[in-house]
């Protein structure tokens, strides 16, 4: 992937694969199955192939952190954004356990990793992950209420930063605890058909993200095109967390 990307919150994508199987109302929309689609990939489904890459690919990150480190500045990267690291299938099972060796090898790079199979994390974890691996961000997927139970798993796992990620945006979220939380971004809906939000809904998370301690990115409103009405009440807030555990480099 380019070492650039038009996500917000981070300097980087890195994927492990492309493709996956839809498991809630989130993925209605998809970005990563139509951009698939668009390229002529029939990688969407269970008992689907997924697109994997060579050598060249799972280099990329090398060279980041050789430019992080020159920079004396940590890079963050987005881990995957065209498949779900969570996911129960071979492929993504395989090249999933290539990955912890690139995070260990990586000290510059801050890995945000993300999934929806919140159920899942204690089984995808490397045997040594022990109370963390300092440059890996951990996050769920929650777009709606009756989904917060995934906080609740993810709150289970030892983390340098645990966070959410709020999009897209398809209702409130009253039940959720943000206690061990540090992180919400918030996102409505962008793309082809996509679904409205109320203001009311970051509004809510805004202040209560402020009066718990909890770092609040505001990343877009919902709209037909991505980064459409990145502020929220005329303040663009883009906050990031600091991590739990120390990072030695």
């Amino acid at each position: 992937m380019s070492i650039k990307t038009i996500i917000a919150w981070t300097n980087h994508t890195f994927n492990i694969a492309w493709g996956c199987t839809k498991i809630s109302p989130g993925c209605a929309n998809c970005y990563a199955d139509t951009l698939s689609t668009r390229y002529g990939h029939d990688i969407w489904g269970p008992k689907k192939p997924r697109r994997t890459f060579g050598e060249k690919h799972w280099a990329e990150p090398i060279a980041w952190n050789q430019l992080a480190r020159s920079q004396r500045q940590i890079h963050r990267v987005f881990c995957s954004s065209m498949c779900d690291i969570g996911e129960d299938h071979p492929t993504i099972d395989r090249e999933r356990e290539k990955l912890w060796p690139l995070i260990r090898s990586t000290p510059w790079l801050h890995w945000q990793l993300l999934t929806k199979r919140a159920d899942r994390l204690q089984k995808i974890l490397p045997k040594d992950w022990g109370q963390g691996y300092p440059n890996v961000w951990l996050g769920v997927s929650i777009e709606r209420d009756d989904y917060t139970w995934r906080a609740e798993r993810l709150r289970r796992i030892p983390a340098s930063i645990r966070f959410i990620s709020y999009e897209p945006a398809l209702g409130p979220l009253p039940s959720l605890d943000l206690e061990e939380i540090d992180w919400v971004i918030y996102g409505g809906e962008s793309g082809p058909g996509f679904r409205a939000h109320d203001l009311a809904w970051p509004r809510t998370m805004r202040d209560r993200c402020r009066q718990e301690g909890v770092a609040f990115f505001y990343k877009q409103s919902a709209a037909y095109r991505t980064e459409t009405g990145t502020t929220l009440d005329g303040e663009t807030i883009r906050e990031f967390p600091q991590p739990r555990i120390a990072l030695v480099v």
